[in-house]
């Protein structure tokens, strides 16, 4: 075991040197032996994040590859053989992995107590995680997942939750990718609030309706934005008072739609969670003077954002989306076990069962 890494992980990284390996190009994923601070994980299953996911996948439509899972296993090979972690080389971006623990460093730095051969799930990003693939067992397109052999190293400065024994593991890795949208949705949300969620119907969108209509309350207002009817109904079955169908792309129509179910006041707090690009300023033009606005999309940029916000003269707060808060794991899992509709939609979307 060798000894004197660094917490962060530094010692992991190869190119540039000096960096934190999230921002690094290249972290060395030599698995053979690991540092004192450090968790060995035998990897079961990769969730890669919803825009990285889809921005792979287009990317290789557009390169004209027809069997996508036999090319998306290849790139998947490919970055990890090339950069030692998987960091979308065009998003930034990451996901998260389930695996078994393998061997513990003397000096790693418990989250929760966890034992060789318990199952876990990493709670910080793929694009700082080293990581070896051995082999692509399958992709599955459509729950943004990849089963893999390989190997991962979490370092004392992670995060991980333990899964828990009473739901499957390809379900809790669902919740708990998103884990970090509902629990900064409770923090954000107050009594009374309206709140606009765009993309309502998604993975973290679901949770953010249950959520903010629990802290909303009676006298507050949850307005779903989704792009398609046929999702009307998982949004008021999820906490949604109203839905509006608009593209996440269109400002004016978002405007206007948020304006006449809120007789122009518009809301205290806009929480984002679409996966596609360009939707800085419907997010902006949807919140009040001085309310909350929430990017928890990794497609987001904060340069669009600032700009566009100082551009149409908008004074609002806003938050880019930190995938990490305090107990985002057990707030994310509870929400599920005790709303029986958000375990039922998770069930059918993403469980093997």
């Amino acid at each position: 075991m060798k000894t004197g890494g660094c917490r962060y992980g530094t010692h992991r990284v190869i190119e540039p040197l000096g960096v934190l390996p999230q921002p690094a190009r290249v972290l060395d994923n030599d698995m053979s032996e690991i540092w004192e601070n450090e968790l060995l994980l035998d990897v079961i299953r990769l969730n890669i994040d919803s825009a990285s996911f889809h921005q792979i996948k287009n990317k290789l439509i557009s390169q004209g590859h027809q069997d996508l899972e036999q090319a998306f296993a290849e790139h998947v090979i490919d970055l990890t053989n090339r950069t030692g972690k998987h960091k979308n080389e065009d998003t930034g971006s990451g996901g998260m992995l389930i695996g078994r623990v393998t061997a513990i460093g003397n000096k790693f730095e418990m989250k929760e107590p966890i034992k060789v051969g318990d199952k876990v799930a990493s709670l910080v990003s793929l694009s700082l995680t080293p990581l070896k693939v051995n082999r692509v067992k399958k992709v599955i397109l459509g729950k943004d997942q990849v089963e893999i052999e390989g190997q991962a190293i979490l370092f004392s400065s992670g995060v991980y939750a333990k899964l828990p024994d009473d739901m499957n593991e390809v379900l809790a890795l669902a919740v708990l990718d998103v884990a970090g949208a509902p629990a900064q949705a409770e923090r954000l949300v107050k009594p009374d609030d309206t709140v606009v969620i765009i993309g309502a119907n998604g993975k973290s969108g679901i949770l953010c309706n249950a959520v903010a209509r629990e802290r909303a309350g009676i006298a507050g207002k949850v307005i779903g934005v989704v792009r398609n009817e046929s999702y009307i109904t998982t949004c008021l079955e999820t906490g949604c008072t109203d839905v509006a169908i608009a593209s996440a792309t269109d400002a004016l129509q978002i405007q206007r739609e948020v304006s006449r179910l809120t007789n122009g006041k518009m809301a205290d707090v806009v929480i984002n969670v679409v996966n596609v690009e360009d939707t800085e300023l419907p997010t902006i033009m949807a919140c009040r003077d001085r309310g909350i606005v929430y990017f928890f999309s990794m497609a987001s940029s904060f340069t669009k954002a600032a700009l566009g916000a100082e551009g149409i003269g908008a004074d609002v707060d806003m938050i880019l989306g930190n995938g990490y808060a305090h107990h985002h794991a057990i707030i994310s899992l509870d929400l599920l076990r005790r709303n029986p509709v958000l375990m039922r939609i998770f069930q059918e979307r993403y469980s093997n069962e």
